[in-house]
């Protein structure tokens, strides 16, 4: 059994959400927030059989691209201005970071 953890930009979350129940996975998702932007994201928990691993990673590949955006930078907080940049930038978002991790056990009550 495997335990994975997929972490998407909230614009794919309600998508990557109705694919994992229309084939058949069962999800936690939690609100989280990233660290480089700020912007909020959820992360999902997939407990998942090792054979059935391939079924779920193929799901959230389909389901959470990566796009452009551009972003304001945040102004500095207690560091000097050389490194600021006062005009927004371009960023890549979206997509997923997707952990895979081995579970020694499992109990459901």
């Amino acid at each position: 059994m495997k335990l994975v953890v997929a972490i998407v930009q909230d614009k794919d979350s309600n998508r990557l959400s109705n694919a994992l129940v229309r084939e058949g996975f069962r999800a936690t998702k939690l609100a989280s927030t990233g660290g480089f932007l700020r912007a909020g994201n959820t992360t999902f928990m997939i407990g998942i059989e090792d054979e059935r691993v391939h079924e779920v990673l193929n799901v959230i590949r389909s389901n959470c691209k990566v796009r452009d955006q551009l972003v304001s930078p945040v102004s500095p907080m207690g560091s000097t201005t050389d490194a600021y940049i006062p005009f927004p930038v371009e960023v890549q978002v979206g997509g997923a970071a997707v952990f895979v991790v081995p579970v020694e056990r499992f109990e459901h009550f």
